[in-house]
């Protein structure tokens, strides 16, 4: 299922400021295609996901899924966040039978269903557990177990490994590489982290300084299926810096700018 944005912009106005945090982005992920979204902080990222999750309007342009207009939160679109999201006083298997279950499944199915997403993301043995009494990396996988178990057509992740160690952050960027080739659904992820973004996708958008569009696209022509030890090839390495050069432009440019302001007072 294809997500297309055309011209889309959102301001942020309160009775002290007036911020353009979008102008004019256009991007279009591809069917089964993965793209990764990266760019300085501020630049509007989680903003253009949560317009595109349908928590957030948006002043200027369209956005679609196979040309229907995303205009609210919807099961065709399964959504991850930094912060695990679960329901602190259901088991693991009973946080993904209650999005189930809100999607129209029986008990019985959602039973069935949550089962097998949670072995499908490795936690097979830890269906009774609680969110408590999980890692970082196994609460991620709870919530990727509960986007995918009700089958959007579009998964958006919005940095979802950040707040993991870096060997668990390795491990998870496997984990959703390996099921992602498998099932293949379109992505969009977002994420401040240019191996991860290179690692994982098929293409990597890179966002200007606000107000944020995009600057370019990189293809990552990268084999699959991938292994993380195409880190250390040449190849991974010329897309990295690429990526980064692009980041960094704006970053500089950014940075030009703050030193052009006024000093206050």
């Amino acid at each position: 299922m294809k997500l297309t944005i055309r011209g889309l912009g959102k301001t942020f106005r309160t009775d002290r400021a007036v911020t353009v945090a979008l102008r004019g982005v256009d991007l279009e992920v591809g069917g089964n295609e993965f793209v990764a979204l990266v760019g300085t902080s501020g630049c509007g990222k989680s903003t253009l996901l949560s317009i595109a999750a349908g928590l957030e309007s948006h002043d200027e342009g369209t956005i679609a899924i196979d040309g229907e207009p995303i205009l609210a939160p919807g099961l065709d679109r399964g959504v991850v966040f930094q912060s695990y999201t679960l329901l602190p006083w259901l088991t693991a298997v009973e946080n993904v039978e209650f999005a189930l279950r809100a999607a129209g499944k029986s008990a019985a199915e959602a039973r069935d269903i949550a089962h097998a997403h949670l072995q499908l993301v490795g936690l097979d043995g830890f269906e009774k557990a609680w969110p408590a009494e999980l890692s970082g990396g196994m609460k991620q996988r709870v919530a990727i177990a509960r986007a995918l178990s009700y089958r959007p057509k579009v998964l958006l992740m919005d940095e979802p490994f950040g707040a993991l160690d870096a060997l668990t952050r390795h491990h998870m960027q496997e984990l959703l590489t390996g099921i992602w080739e498998t099932h293949r659904l379109t992505v969009l992820f977002i994420t401040h982290d240019v191996e991860e973004a290179v690692y994982l996708s098929d293409r990597v958008a890179v966002m200007t300084n606000r107000p944020g569009r995009i600057k370019t696209l990189v293809p990552i022509g990268l084999p699959r299926p991938r292994h993380y030890g195409l880190v250390a090839t040449p190849a991974f390495q010329e897309l990295h810096r690429t990526v980064l050069d692009a980041i960094r432009s704006e970053s500089l440019a950014a940075a030009r700018m703050q030193d052009t302001l006024p000093a206050a007072g």
